[in-house]
């Protein structure tokens, strides 16, 4: 974010209650990190996980940061930590795509039902602003998480819909693959490569997506700022094949391990888009940002029939393919700026 942006961030902030659902992943550390300057009354970490709860206290050794024990699955113990909340931030998801294919009910518990019973709270309880995180895979899903992601941003327009102006403000912000988050692959590449193992690619030409942390946090915070009534933020973001990722780190910790294609798995996709034609036609470029905009018909479709609009079919899809490709150097320099990479390649004498 902008200089001056992270100013206007400040006030907002300061004295207030904030609420982190899924709050011990990778996104709820970063952006502690990044609501630490703004002098928040309390941050409340909201999470189904007591381990990662204790290690996350003992680490932080915060007065200011407080954890409730509690699943977005169950209204009463959201409720309860939404009490006196003045914004929320809802990461709380079930993300890995196997995991989800292969038990879809549950992805459709907390990634549907879970998000819904935040969004109905946070409207209940007066909070002022909310912000949902969603993915790319929400975009044409094809697998059970991408499905239940893409129904959890239309559970929040619905609910933005009939809040209307003076209620809570409801968002959404949806970003690509977070480099060497929780189970993501580049932390799986380095693992391999230290065991000596063949990095294990599904297909080499795949794209995807490569954003940073820091940059999908600095998203979420555009959203809270920037944000209107049922908006959902787009992040524009770099892409390359995952044979170029493997190549880099190959190359990056002198290592011949090598590789081995075992295909595609259960649900994935050849590359991922992150904006339709038809969200784009209805965006609003900001610079490192779309902003799209809300259907906002209501039920009376009978006046839509007769018209439509020829300009829409100039638009293409923001997808993997067709965004910026990084080379083997770019991928590297890119990897550099990812401080877990870079203490695993210190521990090996790369650095």
């Amino acid at each position: 974010m902008k200089t001056d942006e992270i100013q206007q961030l400040a006030p907002l902030f300061k004295d207030k209650r904030v609420l982190i659902t899924g709050g011990t992943g990778s996104f709820g550390h970063e952006f502690l990190r990044f609501l630490e300057p703004f002098d928040c009354r309390e941050i409340r970490i909201f999470s189904r996980d007591e381990l990662k709860q204790e290690q996350m206290r003992i680490d932080l050794g915060s007065d200011q940061v407080r954890f409730y024990i509690g699943d977005v699955r169950d209204r009463a113990s959201v409720d309860s930590a939404m009490h006196g909340v003045d914004y929320v931030f809802h990461a709380a998801a079930l993300k890995q795509v196997p995991s989800c294919e292969f038990f879809p009910m549950q992805a459709v518990a907390t990634n549907i039902q879970g998000s819904n019973n935040v969004v109905e709270s946070a409207i209940a309880s007066g909070v002022s602003r909310l912000v949902c995180l969603s993915t790319d895979k929400a975009v044409y899903p094809l697998n059970a998480m991408g499905m239940t992601k893409a129904l959890m941003e239309k559970v929040t327009q619905a609910a933005a819909r009939r809040t209307g102006d003076n209620g809570t403000v409801l968002c959404s912000v949806r970003y690509g693959n977070v480099m060497y988050s929780r189970g993501s692959v580049i932390p799986l590449f380095i693992k391999q490569i230290r065991e000596g193992k063949p990095l294990t690619l599904t297909v080499p030409e795949m794209t995807r997506f490569l954003l940073p942390l820091p940059m999908a946090i600095n998203l979420v915070g555009f959203a809270f700022l920037h944000g209107r009534q049922g908006d959902l933020f787009i992040r524009k973001a770099p892409a390359c094949t995952v044979g170029v990722l493997a190549e880099a780190l190959l190359r990056m910790f002198k290592s011949d391990a090598g590789v081995k294609v075992i295909g595609m798995r259960h649900g994935e996709k050849l590359y991922e888009t992150l904006a339709t034609r038809e969200e784009l036609f209805n965006s609003e470029d900001m610079g490192d940002y779309y902003r799209s905009r809300m259907d906002n018909r209501d039920l009376n479709y009978g006046k839509y029939f007769t018209e439509g609009n020829a300009q829409e079919v100039d638009y293409d899809d923001y997808t993997s393919h067709n965004t910026e490709r990084l080379d083997v150097d770019q991928v590297e320099q890119l990897l550099l700026t990812l401080p877990g990479v870079v203490a695993e390649l210190k521990a090996v004498g790369r650095l």
